[in-house]
C-alpha cells in the first residue's frame, strides 16, 4: 500500500464563507486559516497548495473575550527612528474593522513563502454584501 500524495493539479479551490457576527476573533481566526491552509481536507498533503478560499462578512462586528476591547494594543513600525505607532483593538475597529480579522490569521499563517500566498485567499468585508457571489461560496460552521 502505497501513501497518498495529492498534487496541485488533483485539488479542486472551493470558496467559503464566513460570517463573523458575534464570533470570537480567535476561534474565527483558527478556522479560517486551517481554511486556508487546507489543513481541514483529508487530501491535506503538507508540500501541495491544498487550501481553499475564504470570504468573511459582518467583520465590524466580532467580538473579543474579556477586556481586550481596551487592553489589546497592536503595533506597527515606521522604519525611523522613534517610529513606533500602536493602536488599540477598539480604536482598530472604528478605523479599519478588516484588519482585526486579517492580523488573527496572519499570525496563525506559517511563517514562510505561503504566508503571503495564503492571505491573499482571504476576503474580508464590513457589512454583509461581498462582490464574489458568482463563486458560489459554501457556509462554513464556525
Amino acid at each position: 500500500m502505497k501513501t497518498y500524495m495529492a498534487r496541485d493539479v488533483d485539488i479542486k479551490k472551493k470558496w467559503h464563507i464566513v460570517d463573523a457576527e458575534g464570533k470570537t476573533v480567535g476561534r474565527l481566526a483558527t478556522k479560517v486559516a486551517m481554511t486556508l491552509m487546507g489543513k481541514d481536507k483529508p487530501q491535506f498533503t503538507p508540500h501541495a497548495d491544498s487550501g481553499d478560499f475564504v470570504i468573511v462578512v459582518n467583520a465590524e462586528k466580532v467580538n473579543f473575550t474579556g477586556k481586550k476591547w481596551n487592553q489589546k494594543t497592536y503595533y506597527r513600525h515606521t522604519g525611523y527612528p522613534g517610529g513606533l505607532k500602536s493602536i488599540t483593538a477598539e480604536n482598530l475597529l472604528k478605523v479599519k474593522p478588516e484588519e482585526i480579522i486579517r492580523k488573527a490569521v496572519w499570525g496563525m499563517l506559517p511563517k514562510n513563502k505561503w504566508q503571503d500566498r495564503l492571505i491573499k485567499r482571504l476576503k474580508i468585508y464590513t457589512g454583509n454584501d461581498h462582490p464574489h457571489k458568482a463563486q458560489e461560496p459554501e457556509l462554513l460552521e464556525v
